[in-house]
């Protein structure tokens, strides 16, 4: 029998999860959404574009004299900033997120492993009439749609 994960969260447990989302909900709610045509038309910065942008930015901090007004360097200086602080607590976010998903998975799994046990104790030993119409709304699970023939193609006529 398989077991990879037993766990009851009290209502205590739940009440502390939902206030932690709710305090996420409120602070990420300036965070933004972006549509997919938005995703694909943005530059991305990668780990050598980041490197770049840091250098790019330091320079221009550092001769502020060749920097025109309308460039936004201190809104890119918070830019950045709000990256630094945001990046490591996504990353545990993601983290979080993982575990969570990786603990759904095994417990949808456990309760598999049980259920299709357990249905094959009452194709086996549940064959009186008590457990008849049970067994058969099961059974519904493992029923294959059949096969619809394929249409017949129209041969032109000489």
């Amino acid at each position: 029998m398989q077991n990879l994960i037993s766990m009851n969260l009290s209502a205590g447990d739940l009440q502390e999860v939902d206030a932690a989302l709710e305090t996420l909900r409120r602070v990420f709610a300036p965070m933004i959404a972006l549509e997919t045509q938005q995703r694909r038309e943005l530059f991305k910065m990668g780990d050598k574009s980041e490197a770049f942008c840091r250098q790019t930015l330091a320079v221009l901090t550092a001769n502020p004299q060749i920097v025109p007004p309308n460039l936004g360097l201190a809104e890119a200086q918070a830019d950045l900033a709000a990256l630094d602080a945001l990046r490591p607590r996504v990353l545990q976010l993601l983290q979080l997120t993982e575990r969570a998903e990786d603990t759904l998975l095994a417990l949808g799994s456990d309760l598999m492993s049980v259920s299709l046990e357990g249905y094959g104790l009452l194709k086996v030993s549940g064959r009186n009439e008590a457990l008849k119409n049970a067994r058969r709304a099961l059974s519904a699970r493992f029923a294959r749609a059949k096969a619809e023939p394929a249409p017949a193609e129209d041969v032109p006529s000489a």
